[in-house]
């Protein structure tokens, strides 16, 4: 779907800061390229296109306020998000599927969740819905954006500078990071019927 080098050369700085923001926390975000787009930064960043001193910290902090919007979100619309009715931007199998995701794991759903697409999306906002306290909140959430941005940010960082002509295989490796991404949420998604009639 996405041209990642075009749209981070394009973009730039605001550009990334803006859909790691979008991602993280407005429900809307869901279907941008969060860990393929930090990945590619950093390699960019490796071409001297990028600065990575500011680029890892200015990701860090838009998935931090990303989050915390998500969660201010849940917190104000409360319960009545599970009734919403469908839209082109908004799907209430999205929020209940990371509802029961944050049901499993507590409050280290804040953190698992960046690293699982669609999810990291709407975990913060049933932490709102949950009433989750802030102060455990914004722990987890510091954890989890540092992890996922700066530890994505840096790989493709560290890959672009050491392996020579890295450029040529950026494209496979994007696809592998891609595959691999999807892996937890497939994996969640093959224990979710088990554990439906676990609890009938």
């Amino acid at each position: 779907m996405f041209d990642l080098v075009n749209l981070i050369e394009t973009g730039g700085y605001l550009g990334l800061f803006a859909i790691i923001f979008a991602e993280s926390g407005l429900f809307f975000g869901f279907f941008l390229p969060g860990d393929s787009l930090l990945f590619t930064a950093g390699f960019i960043a490796a071409q001297g296109l990028l600065n990575i001193w500011l680029l890892a910290p200015l990701l860090f902090v838009a998935a931090v306020l990303g989050d915390s919007t998500g969660y201010a979100f849940g917190k104000k619309v409360g319960p009545k998000i599970f009734n919403r009715p469908e839209s082109r931007f908004f799907k209430p199998t999205h929020i209940t599927k990371a509802n029961k995701f944050f049901l499993t794991h507590g409050n280290n759903a804040i953190v698992l969740a960046r690293f699982i697409p669609i999810i990291r999306t709407f975990v913060p906002i049933v932490a709102g819905v949950g009433s989750m306290p802030y102060r455990n909140f914004i722990i987890y959430n510091l954890v989890g954006g540092f992890l996922w941005t700066v530890g994505l940010t840096v790989l493709g960082y560290t890959l672009g500078a050491q392996i020579p002509e890295a450029e040529k295989y950026l494209h496979w490796i994007i696809a592998v990071i891609i595959l691999t991404s999807f892996l937890p949420a497939l994996k969640h998604l093959k224990r979710e019927p088990k554990i439906n009639q676990a609890s009938k």
